[in-house]
């Protein structure tokens, strides 16, 4: 017989608990990834990397992701989040393995960054549709800005290692089997998450997350405009964050002359300022709206702070300061609002989609930014040259800008309604 027995939503506090445990899977999968912050110095002074080659460590990250992206979305789809929480997370623990006890050549650390990138990026997608189907409305951009919040954690623990941990770092694999053993937390919350899912599902009457990140190329056409430069934004802003965190702790030793450790923490202040403020900027969002104009202030902060920190002699202080701000501001916008603007049963097609495009620009400019570096002699004794690869960044910012203009422009209309 069909059971017709109408069941209750789910209590807050059983969301609110599996918002905390798809969110410490978050903070390890940030965390395996950023340890290579720290250990850059190592990487040139104890293994000999370039920076371009520093620089395809995340290219070879991208690449898989593209890949696994384009069917993990039928995984995830096929096998449901339970299951799809619980294989990325294994996948992006093993990931952290392979880095740490790579033979500590160039094409093992490779083949460990690719296989992370197997496992982290389709679970982040898999944890954010998690999310928009446990929360919906006028919750969702704040426990989408949480979840965030808690992921950076890990971030800011990564790239402060080197303070908290200094006994790790007589070299370049103690930190990274650190980061190993703390990828481990992906399998404990995705088997946590899948129990409570489970329970759930006998108990409660659970969302639908849409199709699950399920790559479908003939609804390429149906999403509008709006959609399309939330995309555009995305890909120039994370392409220019990401590969600038890369190479942040090298550049302020040899650029800003400062020292490993104090490197090391100001680029934790960006995650760290994004902890703080992410789900305040959800919060807001969710209460005013007008979300097209916040992301337009956010990139409007954002555009000239890698021109700050080539050009000036300003305390390197408040550049970061304004960088962790729209770092902040930004994702706390544009991810909820692709949940507003894209139909509930593509919204899994479209923020795997979104997040593809990312990969694509992070990919080309992780390289880029290296092969700049290299190619202009950057290093201590020549701190100009990293001003074209700070260029490069300064234009990508200033094209993120744009998009957000353009979004904004387009959202005037109704910038009453949701969907601003």
């Amino acid at each position: 017989m069909t059971d017709t027995t109408v069941r209750p939503l789910p209590p807050a506090s059983y969301r609110w608990i599996v918002l905390a445990f798809v969110s410490m899977s978050m903070m390890a999968n940030y965390y395996v990834f950023d340890a290579m912050n720290p250990v850059g110095p190592f990487l040139e002074a104890q293994l000999g990397f370039t920076q371009a080659q520093i620089g395809l460590l995340d290219s070879a990250y991208n690449i898989a992701a593209l890949l696994v992206l384009l069917a993990g979305g039928i995984i995830i789809d096929r096998a449901g989040t339970k299951r799809a929480m619980v294989a990325f997370g294994i996948v992006t623990a093993l990931g952290g393995a392979v880095i740490a006890w790579s033979p500590g050549g160039h094409g093992g650390m490779l083949a460990g960054r690719f296989v992370l990138g197997l496992g982290a990026e389709p679970l982040i997608v898999a944890i954010t549709t998690v999310l928009a189907k446990w929360f919906k409305g006028k919750e969702l951009a704040f426990a989408m800005g949480l979840n965030l919040t808690l992921g950076r954690l890990g971030s800011v623990a990564a790239d402060n290692s080197r303070n908290f941990a200094g006994s790790l770092f007589s070299g370049w694999q103690p930190p990274l089997v650190f980061a190993a053993a703390v990828s481990g937390l992906c399998i404990v919350a995705g088997v946590i998450y899948a129990v409570l899912e489970r329970n759930a599902e006998r108990r409660y009457a659970l969302g639908r997350a849409g199709e699950s990140d399920k790559f479908v190329l003939g609804d390429l056409l149906k999403f509008g405009r709006a959609y399309w430069w939330s995309v555009g934004l995305c890909v120039t802003f994370y392409s220019a964050v990401f590969p600038f965190r890369r190479f942040a702790n090298i550049f302020f030793t040899d650029a800003r002359g400062v020292s490993p450790e104090t490197a090391a923490w100001l680029n934790g202040l960006l995650p760290l300022t994004a902890m703080i403020a992410t789900p305040l900027f959800g919060l807001l969002a969710d209460r005013i709206g007008r979300r097209a104009l916040l992301m337009a202030l956010g990139s409007a902060l954002f555009m000239p702070t890698f021109w700050l920190l080539a050009h000036t002699t300003l305390p390197v202080y408040v550049p970061v300061a304004m960088l962790g701000i729209a770092f902040s501001l930004v994702p706390a916008v544009m991810w909820p609002n692709v949940a507003y603007i894209v139909d509930e049963k593509r919204l899994g097609t479209g923020l795997a989609l979104m997040t593809l495009c990312q990969q694509v620009g992070w990919a080309s400019m992780a390289w880029g930014l290296g092969h700049l570096n290299d190619a202009a002699g950057a290093s201590a004794a020549n701190p100009a040259g990293y001003q074209p690869g700070m260029w490069l960044l300064s234009g990508l910012s200033v094209l993120g800008l744009f998009f957000a203009w353009m979004l904004w422009r387009h959202e005037r209309p109704t910038s009453g309604a949701p969907a601003a």
